[in-house]
């Protein structure tokens, strides 16, 4: 029987819940992945749940990216999972998926959710959806990535970021939740 996870009333996933087990494709490498080979290794590892076609989630790929690329130094591990209904969103598969990490130059895996029991463990309801746990796979923070989609100007509160420094320096989150906004997540 697998574990079970506490949620909140909202079904997302609870601060200090341990992670839930992950172990999916990476459509870059055809490898699986599992949280559990960052164990012990990672100071921090951010799970974001994403996509290729929400409009929402374009906004945001490219501090993703960043966030990925300017953390791996620092011992943050990054793992984005689509997890979307590919009947319904054929852009969303990871043929589609593949070739997008490639084109951005991903410093991340990109994993793909085919049977949803992941997001749906985790309590994911949008795209792009935040989770970062500590080193020992704790739920530290979970939400949005920041205040401001538009890349116009920039966000006045970086979520993520604060998180992940809190986290690196063992200091307290100064929020541990927030709204995720972006494209709900195309269920079967």
């Amino acid at each position: 029987m697998p574990p079970t996870y506490l949620h909140d009333p909202d079904g997302q996933l609870s601060i200090g819940q341990p992670a839930p087990a992950i172990a999916l494709p990476d459509t870059i490498s055809g490898k699986s992945v599992s949280l559990e080979q960052f164990r012990g290794k990672a100071k921090a590892i951010c799970v974001i749940f994403s996509c290729n076609h929400c409009p929402w989630v374009i906004k945001y790929e490219d501090r993703m990216i960043e966030i990925g690329s300017e953390y791996a130094d620092k011992g943050v591990s990054v793992v984005v999972i689509s997890a979307n209904d590919i009947a319904k969103y054929p852009q969303d598969g990871p043929a589609a998926m593949m070739k997008r990490a490639i084109e951005k130059g991903y410093p991340f895996p990109y994993l793909y959710d085919e049977t949803q029991e992941v997001a749906r463990s985790y309590g994911a309801q949008v795209t792009p959806h935040v989770f970062l746990f500590d080193g020992n796979l704790e739920l530290k923070y979970r939400g949005a990535i920041d205040d401001n989609a538009d890349r116009e100007s920039r966000p006045t509160k970086e979520y993520l970021r604060d998180a992940i420094e809190a986290t690196l320096n063992g200091s307290s989150i100064p929020t541990v939740t927030t709204r995720a906004i972006g494209c709900g997540i195309k269920w079967k």
